[in-house]
């Protein structure tokens, strides 16, 4: 099976040669970390199966957190974590989106402009929620994910938050949302732009930003998801991966390259046929600043918070009379799947022993005569 890997393998070093001196040097490493992933390059891990004993060598994974192949097993476990967490209540899914004019914006400064929308839009949740003509709590918790591509790789910076529908008020209580109704979503674009313009202009790039940006209409959408589970496998799969998965790659040859998408609505699969140099300006646009948090943690939901989420389940539980259904319900996570399997036998394999790849060879310089 072709693999994200295998076509920046066969187009990254002319894509390389071609724009080095144009490309972010965060976007240089990682298509050289993918490229490298796996070939050797970086080293070999030697296996044994605990099994049957089979020898396994196998190159080095990079590691790096745009790779397909090194995130593939991630989303899955992150998955379980977060649908064990779910609490015993009714959930919503808000998407913030913004204009096609601050795109561009965002494309020159990507930090700033991600850190902007996050601290905006979480600002404008709990500022809404806390009016008193509105939800009235204290507290919000939520989590939530940046993404920054569309179906067919384009460009598309937007966050995602899976938020429980209720809060906790002055005292402490649970206060419940209706099941179908979160908070307004005009009012919440009104404030989400504000506070984004706001968030810009104390960081003095305000006026790098067209000023029609402010006068169109954001885009927030809210929607009622159950018990909240099907909107964590909504998010996982992109939690940990970049722009696609190798599984939607269809064919690679010298000029182009082809692979599998659907449009936003529909579930008919289409495929898309790309210059292989578009492909890869495509694949790296998405590429994150070093270091930057691209799933964030909120309120009674923050690892800083100082209540437990087995506390808030049997708080939340309580007002909603579910205390028997709670004390009756265990939650299982499944254990983590190995990350590589024997072929041989299909059972774990033990880590051996790691070899570093050769020192790079000097090179040759001429002797005087």
């Amino acid at each position: 099976m072709l693999t994200v890997a295998d076509v920046l393998r066969r187009h990254g070093p002319a894509y390389l040669d071609r724009h080095a001196t144009t490309m972010p040097v965060e976007q240089k490493r990682v298509l050289r970390c993918i490229m490298a992933c796996r070939t050797g390059e970086l080293g070999t891990v030697h296996y044994a199966c605990r099994q049957c004993g089979q020898a396994h060598v196998m190159g080095r994974s990079c590691g790096n957190r745009h790779c397909p192949s090194c995130q593939s097993e991630k989303g899955g476990v992150w998955c379980e974590r977060q649908l064990a967490r779910l609490l015993p209540c009714h959930y919503f899914l808000l998407t913030f989106t913004v204009p096609q004019a601050f795109r561009e914006f965002a494309r020159r400064h990507p930090r700033e402009a991600y850190a902007a929308m996050f601290r905006a839009s979480s600002d404008a949740l709990k500022s809404l929620a806390a009016d008193p003509k509105r939800l009235d709590v204290k507290t919000l918790g939520f989590f939530g994910a940046l993404h920054t591509w569309g179906r067919d790789l384009n460009y598309h910076p937007h966050l995602h938050y899976v938020v429980p529908g209720g809060g906790l008020d002055a005292e402490g209580q649970w206060r419940q949302t209706p099941t179908s109704f979160f908070l307004p979503c005009q009012p919440l674009s009104l404030l989400y732009r504000g506070k984004l313009r706001a968030a810009l202009a104390a960081e003095g790039l305000l006026d790098e930003v067209d000023d029609s940006v402010w006068s169109e209409s954001w885009v927030v959408d809210c929607q009622a998801v159950g018990d909240g589970a099907a909107a964590v496998k909504y998010l996982a799969p992109y939690v940990f991966r970049v722009a696609l998965s190798d599984k939607r790659i269809v064919a690679c040859d010298e000029q182009s390259v082809t692979f599998r998408y659907r449009r936003s609505g529909s579930q008919r699969w289409r495929t898309m046929r790309l210059d292989a140099d578009e492909f890869v300006r495509r694949f790296l646009q998405h590429v994150l600043p070093r270091g930057l948090q691209k799933v964030r943690h909120y309120g009674f939901l923050s690892p800083r918070a100082g209540q437990s989420i087995e506390s808030l389940k049997w708080l939340v539980a309580a007002a909603l009379g579910l205390l028997f259904w709670l004390a009756w319900t265990e939650t299982i996570v499944a254990p983590p799947t190995p990350d590589f399997a024997c072929s041989e036998c299909g059972g774990p394999l033990m880590r051996i022993r790691f070899e570093p790849p050769p020192p790079p060879r000097p090179i040759p310089t001429s002797q005087p005569p």
